[in-house]
């Protein structure tokens, strides 16, 4: 008591203030002892008797796998990309495999031998984005099917080998996902086969309304990019995910007039508001590629340069340094359609009509 009354005011408050925080925490670490008391008692959390149902560890030992593909739509306006990203949680991969872990699909991304067809970046949507993964499955036998060294024989692994018998992946996962995130359809695929390396052709379309753009002269410069060219002048250079070669073939490309859904045409005084459509086919792409492809079009449409720019861009002996511009918007730009050969997709009826009411829902909300 006596060292108490040698201490100044300040130095008191002090004191106080730290035997306040104290104490809190001790209330927490009891706290926390007593809930896990509770646990191990099989009561709920708040103390009282009622018991709680213990949670069952689900057994995917007792089923087979199946290696398959998804096919993605998903609207990327608002989130940071397609691939998961250690900074942020809004991605589309984030949500997929949350969805799929909740659904008890997988055991966990290391273990589903994940494949991705194209990398979306921010902003970016797609309609026809597809993935390869290995997901548990009713199958005993058929194209895919993995079987454990562990399944065991049970009424879940009938034999079944037509997808209508199949888990409804699509529908299943759909109840789960985000508004902005829907599965189309899934096909049975070897095990071997990867989104990826496996896809023919990806096709990306971008939408732009006519303003003051000559769009004859961007139809001109755009076809000067069918081929097989150094695209280097034409993305962002991607060197840290091992990208050496710059070489890409661009199958076909086209700009063409988007026909109202009301079959109305536009007059003269406002053809500026009419959309188009770029469609550009190709069996892969570089980091950023299409919107630099636009963007140079765009320059071309509005006067600001040449046809020939795209020629002299992709003369790389001539022009070997990429020069200055800002890369198309990245709101208008999809994702398609990618394209492979012998996949026989299956689409759930009842869930395809829920996606296709879902999207007109959010087309008239938008």
């Amino acid at each position: 008591m006596s060292q108490l009354e040698n201490l100044s005011k300040e130095e008191l408050v002090s004191k106080v203030i730290r035997l306040e925080a104290h104490v809190t925490q001790l209330k927490n670490v009891i706290a926390k002892h007593v809930a896990k008391g509770n646990e191990r008692r099989g009561e709920a959390p708040g103390g009282s008797d009622s018991r709680a149902k213990p949670r069952r560890e689900f057994d995917f030992g007792r089923y087979n796998k199946r290696h398959v593909a998804l096919k993605v739509c998903y609207l990327g306006w608002n989130y940071q990309g397609l691939a998961v990203q250690e900074d942020t949680a809004m991605t589309i991969e984030k949500e997929l495999f949350n969805a799929l872990v909740t659904t008890r699909l997988i055991e966990s991304r290391d273990t589903s031998n994940y494949h991705r067809c194209g990398r979306t970046d921010k902003g970016v949507s797609a309609f026809g984005q597809v993935i390869s993964i290995d997901l548990r499955s009713n199958a005993s036998d058929g194209v895919g099917v993995i079987v454990r060294d562990s399944s065991v024989s049970n009424k879940n692994q009938a034999n079944v080998k037509s997808g209508e018998e199949e888990i409804r992946y699509a529908h299943i996962l759909n109840k789960v996902l985000p508004p902005e995130v829907r599965i189309l359809a899934w096909a049975p695929v070897s095990p071997s086969f990867s989104a990826r390396f496996h896809c023919v052709r990806r096709t990306y379309k971008y939408h732009f309304p006519q303003g003051e753009l000559n769009i004859d002269a961007m139809r001109e410069a755009a076809k000067l990019f069918i081929g097989t060219h150094d695209f280097r002048n034409f993305c962002k250079m991607d060197v840290g995910n091992g990208v050496v070669s710059y070489v890409r073939v661009i199958h076909s490309i086209s700009i063409e007039a988007i026909t109202p859904v009301c079959g109305e045409r536009l007059d003269d005084k406002e053809s500026g508001y009419r959309m188009f459509e770029l469609t550009v086919v190709g069996q892969a792409f570089l980091w950023h590629q299409i919107r630099c492809m636009v963007a140079v079009l765009f320059l071309v449409g509005q006067g600001d340069e040449s046809v020939d720019v795209v020629a002299l861009l992709l003369d790389v002996q001539n022009t070997p340094c990429k020069p200055q511009y800002c890369m198309a918007a990245d709101l208008p730009l999809v994702l398609f359609e990618c394209e492979y050969e012998n996949i026989s997709w299956i689409y759930d009826r009842e869930a395809h009509i829920a996606v296709t009411k879902h999207l007109q829902d959010r087309k008239s909300v938008v």
